[in-house]
């Protein structure tokens, strides 16, 4: 499994959904499971965005298609990013080992 950032910024049906039903939250980290992916870590946030994931999903398309489903259905913007473990990149900085595939 892959590791990915979701960062969420909520459109204002989005809040007023989460506020009539705060449980929403946790069916939408369900609703991921059921594309292939698994909700690892949440945050709620101050600033620009309100909610920070970590997501695992087997790979890049199966997390856009988990953003896509989750985006269409417009309570919130998505911004996705892959995580790549500090480890792995002992040899992009001068390291001995190579990053994993």
């Amino acid at each position: 499994m892959r590791t990915f950032i979701l960062l969420s910024t909520l459109t204002p049906q989005g809040v007023m959904t989460l506020r009539a039903t705060p449980e929403r939250l946790l069916e939408v980290n369900r609703e991921v499971e059921h594309f292939g992916g698994r909700v690892v870590r949440q945050w709620a946030l101050l600033g620009d965005y309100d909610f920070l994931s970590v997501v695992e999903a087997p790979d890049e398309r199966a997390m856009a298609q988990i953003s896509a489903e989750l985006s269409a259905r417009g309570s919130a913007h998505f911004e996705t990013l892959a995580a790549i473990p500090a480890e792995d990149l002992g040899g992009f900085l001068g390291g001995d080992e190579a990053p994993a595939a």
